[in-house]
């Protein structure tokens, strides 16, 4: 309890018990929501200070972490919406567990807002949909809604544009959605960057939407992750493309590069003409991937290329100029080598956007593209930061 004591106030200095009984007695029921909001923030800066185990401004051997001041949160509860005061410390991996259901709600939420305005739903029937999300007696305007609206592309532009930090591992992968713009409709590609911090976390990095993945929009998309603060990128996992390969090679030169091996091997099979042979040669392909180390994979590759150049010169060929692209992965420790050999993990979160993008069929801009893909991706990335590691950075 003398831990408590510490922090027992409201912010202007009342007991916040007391201030929570001041709401309930000034406003009746009116007040509920703005006395949870007092004891939620109360209780999150509780767990903060068990968690740092230390108290506030205190000198401690046994702090493990420091205080790094709060970020508002808004939730839409049953009470309506509240604005809480999340307690943060520098190395991010607190989150105050009362909050963490509210702020899962609020990100479905946000996403089928996304959703609803992208496929030109009208306020009634959000007001609908809502209701039933959160509860039928939440009493929510059309005001409110063109307020949540704007609060959510609000958002979700702050959660693009956050500070980066040290990742280890970053990967990078585009797809294409079909846009309006200029009266006409075009293919527009969704660039997106997925990275492994230097915790073991995976997290989305960015997200950005172009008419196309030329190496200038790659360019300007890699400056913005390094302008917000990506650093210590170890190695670089993507499939071949031409513009994001010499965008990659400006922007992170001497950085190493891993072709995804999946379709290194899916690629291999377009120079096997004969269809009896294929599998024998992605077994091949496998088996040089699977070597413990960079030496053996070389030996057998040559091995390979010897057999190749007889019976499918073809093959040999391309087999030369490109399968060694897959071996970056060698120079990381066993333990991260399955993790970073592909980018499978990147591909099936494209086919969730894929999968809430296409109801959708042609969006109306490129802005209305960008808000429903950040949803998800922001979604996305909350469960992946408050999850457990992906990957031992100390192996």
């Amino acid at each position: 309890m003398a831990q408590r004591t510490q922090i027992d106030t409201h912010d202007d200095g009342t007991p916040f018990m007391q201030a929570a009984y001041d709401c309930l007695l000034e406003h009746g029921l009116d007040g509920a929501g703005q006395a949870l909001r007092i004891l939620v923030d109360q209780a999150s800066l509780i767990e903060r200070a068990q968690y740092l185990q230390a108290k506030p401004y205190e000198r401690s051997a046994q702090r493990v972490d420091q205080a790094n001041g709060f970020k508002p949160k808004t939730v839409l509860t049953r009470l309506g919406a509240l604005e809480f005061a999340v307690p943060q410390v520098r190395s991010s991996q607190f989150y105050p567990s009362a909050l963490e259901r509210g702020s899962r709600t609020e990100q479905s939420v946000n996403l089928a807002l996304a959703e609803m305005y992208v496929q030109g739903v009208s306020t009634r029937k959000v007001i609908t949909v809502l209701q039933a999300l959160v509860g039928p007696e939440i009493n929510i305007s059309s005001t409110q809604i063109s307020r949540c609206a704007q609060q959510l592309d609000e958002g979700l532009q702050a959660w693009r544009t956050r500070p980066l930090d040290e990742t280890p591992y970053v990967l990078l992968d585009a797809r294409y959605e079909k846009v309006r713009e200029g009266n006409q409709v075009v293919d527009c590609a969704v660039l997106v960057a997925v990275g492994v911090t230097a915790t073991g976390h995976r997290r989305v990095l960015g997200v950005s939407v172009a008419l196309s993945e030329a190496e200038v929009h790659w360019r300007a998309f890699l400056d913005s992750l390094i302008q917000r603060g990506l650093r210590g990128v170890k190695l670089i996992a993507s499939d071949d493309h031409a513009g994001l390969k010499a965008a990659r090679k400006a922007m992170f030169a001497g950085v190493p590069w891993q072709r995804c091996q999946f379709h290194l091997q899916h690629n291999a099979q377009g120079y096997v003409s004969k269809l009896d042979q294929r599998q024998t040669v992605a077994r091949q392909i496998r088996n040089i991937f699977n070597c413990p180390d960079i030496n053996e994979a070389n030996r057998q590759l040559q091995a390979a290329l010897k057999d190749w150049s007889t019976n499918h010169p073809k093959l040999a060929a391309w087999a030369q100029d490109n399968l060694a692209e897959g071996f970056a992965v060698f120079g990381l420790p066993p333990e991260h080598r399955v993790r970073m050999r592909t980018t499978n993990g990147l591909e099936r979160l494209n086919k969730e956007i894929k999968r809430r993008t296409r109801v959708a069929t042609l969006f109306p801009n490129s802005a209305s593209c960008l808000r429903l893909v950040s949803a998800i991706l922001a979604e996305q990335d909350e469960e992946w930061m408050t999850s457990k590691i992906y990957l031992n950075m100390k192996p």
